[in-house]
């Protein structure tokens, strides 16, 4: 049976995914700082007091899974402040990126001597961390960690290629969540099943690519 990790599974996109997949038969393995009631209700099993800003967090997921393989790795946790160049607050976006890029990279080398060939890494991220793609500007912090975290997925696939193990950025889009207040133009659950497919799709021919959920790549 295919094992997924998935980090951020408390609520949202995360929890979303860790549900779908749960409902296939899929063991998933749900990394939460702390579960919630509706992470409970899902059934999966969950990893608590995983803080993918420390060493010692991503250590209590690898104690968890207890050498056990793990096929696909999504790493889902993600924390957005907004703000302008006026409101800037520079500790906040240290935050942001301690949890959006190096996060990833923190949990994706933790768990790597569990995966092999045929693994699977996925990063959500957000076509706001495209370089080519801003045009509307602001929320300097979340872009720029996002940016950070679309060149951590980079380096990895070039780096894991020779070990087989495929990566991708992904973008869910613009989702209704407690992350954005509500706003957005899609609900989890469907942004989570896109982001799903895009990674069932996910190979080494198409490793180091950046995917929206809808099926589309973006660019860097």
């Amino acid at each position: 049976m295919t094992r997924y990790v998935i980090t951020g599974a408390s609520r949202g996109i995360g929890l979303a995914m860790a549900r779908l997949l749960s409902e296939d038969g899929v063991e998933v393995i749900a990394a939460v700082r702390r579960p919630t009631p509706d992470l409970e209700a899902v059934g999966c099993e969950i990893a608590a007091g995983v803080d993918v800003t420390s060493d010692d967090g991503a250590a209590v997921l690898v104690e968890a899974l207890n050498g056990r393989h793990v096929d696909v790795l999504i790493n889902n946790a993600g924390l957005l402040i907004p703000d302008t160049l006026d409101s800037l607050d520079f500790a906040a976006a240290l935050r942001q990126y301690e949890i959006n890029a190096l996060g990833p990279l923190r949990i994706s080398r933790a768990l790597l001597p569990l995966m092999g060939e045929g693994g699977k890494i996925g990063i959500v991220t957000s076509r706001v961390g495209s370089l080519g793609d801003n045009r509307s500007g602001g929320n300097y912090g979340y872009r720029m960690s996002k940016a950070a975290a679309n060149m951590a997925a980079r380096n990895l696939a070039i780096e894991l290629k020779e070990k087989g193990i495929a990566v991708a950025a992904l973008h869910p889009g613009y989702v209704r969540t407690a992350m954005t207040g509500g706003r957005g133009n899609i609900d989890a659950e469907p942004a989570a099943k896109g982001l799903l497919l895009r990674i069932e799709e996910l190979g080494l021919e198409t490793t180091g690519t950046f995917w929206h959920a809808e099926g589309y790549e973006l660019p860097w």
